[in-house]
């Protein structure tokens, strides 16, 4: 066994380009343990979980990069550092080609017609960047997560006053004059805008008005706390006001889990005054946002529905996505059911997507797990980056008598893993295997959350997944509802 550990000192690359390049040293032959992270105590906490803390690697501050590798052989560690090596030499020859600016002031100098500022940076550090970046007349879309709830206030009160937008923290999809951003799906331009306090539900929304036909003009994002009563709403009332007066945007759609009533309240108020139809999903809220110009949608397949037809001038159809077809294939996967298996368990990369899903399907022993929350996230990249963390709640749920559905999303765009369903498939026949083995059934339906111009390719992710047994679902919540079916007979 071979151990290589090197300090870069002063050296930064933001989180999303180290999961990636972990993820390609991970994935070379002979490499048992691949771990690229700037060297703050978290991250120490994590290399000394994996043996891989050295002492000057634990002499380091949250600004300098560690990089660590174990593999079998000298050869495959060479072979990893070398793939680091390259990797990060290219993106340091793209930063310097596309800017080449080490400090926001000096872009600003250079770039006076820039108007946003992306941020990812360690939370510790991305008030007081953002801070800067308003100073200096910016819009930000702050990325960075572990920001303080007084800070996103502060910031936000500060945007709000400068006639600025602060998209976060933790804000990871967006898309900008067509431009995506961070998470974000290859969608047609069109004339509806979003706003989003969440990023799955919102990549849910505009994959969907994509297949019906319909096309995007903007989508900003808000971070999830926006709708909570500390920070009342402003960022979603700004940007509200923002898509109002945007010539692009027919329409506009309004997507959050459950906001404080005084806040929803607000938002009530702020769309029956909008000029343009507002579709409204608050996942689990209230029907009372009723208003006038404004749609209430139960589902996130529902508000792109009726966005949809809004931009082509007509109204909102119920909806109809429970039908015989859901019914017929419950019952057909029932039957191969042992006695016992009554439960389902949801495993999922999206927050939103968890969160619909539980409400679509609840019911006594089931259980639903976002994974990418940050319990399972700590020290650890995301599924949607890594999904092989996944992997072994889907192998455990498959050894459990008791569950016959297990619900999988697979979510792809600009960002993601760029084969979630290529690294998912064995381990969904190794279920089925499992359970197999065991006398029983297991009905696993996953649903991809993406189109077929995005990076993955819807159909040939959907074509891994088939191929290794799984049930595909047209959309996450009637993925939701066919698992539902299975277990109680109703659809």
């Amino acid at each position: 066994m071979t151990v290589h550990v090197e300090v870069r000192k002063n050296t930064y690359y933001d989180s999303v380009t180290l999961m990636a390049l972990t993820q390609k040293m991970a994935a070379l032959p002979g490499v048992a343990e691949a771990v690229a992270v700037m060297a703050t105590p978290m991250n120490k906490d994590l290399l000394a979980g994996v043996g891989l803390l050295t002492a000057e690697a634990d002499a380091c501050g949250a600004d300098d990069l560690v990089v660590a590798i174990r593999a079998d052989s000298d050869a495959a560690c060479e072979a990893a550092v070398a793939l680091f090596a390259g990797a990060a030499a290219r993106q340091s020859g793209d930063k310097k080609t596309a800017a080449g600016f080490v400090s926001l002031n000096t872009a600003v100098r250079h770039l006076p017609d820039a108007n946003l500022a992306i941020i990812s940076v360690p939370g510790e550090y991305a008030a007081r960047e953002a801070r800067d970046a308003l100073r200096h007349g910016l819009n930000v879309m702050l990325f960075s997560d572990n920001v303080s709830l007084a800070d996103e206030i502060e910031l936000k009160t500060t945007a709000h006053e400068k006639g600025l937008l602060v998209m976060g923290p933790d804000c990871g999809t967006a898309i900008v004059n067509g431009v995506a951003l961070c998470f974000a799906n290859a969608v047609r331009r069109g004339n509806i805008g979003i706003v989003g306090a969440s990023g799955t539900g919102t990549q849910e929304v505009t994959v969907h008005i994509d297949r019906l036909g319909g096309g995007i003009s903007q989508v900003l994002g808000t971070g999830g706390r926006d709708l909570g009563e500390a920070v009342g709403g402003v960022m979603m009332l700004d940007c509200l006001e923002a898509l109002s007066k945007d010539a692009d945007t027919a329409v506009i759609v309004l997507i959050s889990k459950p906001p404080a009533t005084a806040v929803a309240d607000k938002i009530v108020a702020a769309v029956k005054t909008c000029p343009k139809p507002v579709v409204v999903c608050f996942l689990g809220g209230a029907s009372a946002v009723r208003a006038e110009k404004a749609y209430f949608a139960a589902t996130l397949e529902e508000a792109a529905g009726a966005a949809v037809a809004l931009a082509k001038g007509e109204q909102p159809a119920s909806p109809a996505c429970r039908h015989e077809k859901l019914a017929t294939m419950a019952a057909v996967a029932r039957a191969k059911l042992a006695p016992g298996q009554k439960t389902v368990r949801g495993l999922f990369c999206g927050g939103t997507l968890c969160q619909e899903a539980a409400r679509t399907a609840p019911g006594e022993g089931n259980i639903f797990i976002d994974l990418g929350d940050d319990a399972y996230t700590r020290g650890k990249p995301h599924p949607m980056l890594e999904p092989s963390l996944r992997l072994p709640h889907l192998l455990d749920a498959a050894r459990d008598p008791a569950v016959a559905v297990i619900l999988l999303d697979i979510v792809l765009g600009y960002g993601a893993h760029p084969d979630p369903a290529g690294v998912t498939a064995p381990a969904i026949a190794e279920a089925r295997e499992i359970a197999r083995a065991a006398g029983r059934h297991i009905e696993i339906i996953a649903y991809v959350c993406g189109t077929d111009a995005d990076p993955q390719g819807k159909a040939g992710q959907e074509g891994k997944l088939a191929a290794a047994g799984a049930t595909l679902a047209k959309s996450n919540v009637r993925a939701a509802w066919l698992a539902a079916a299975v277990v109680t007979r109703e659809v």
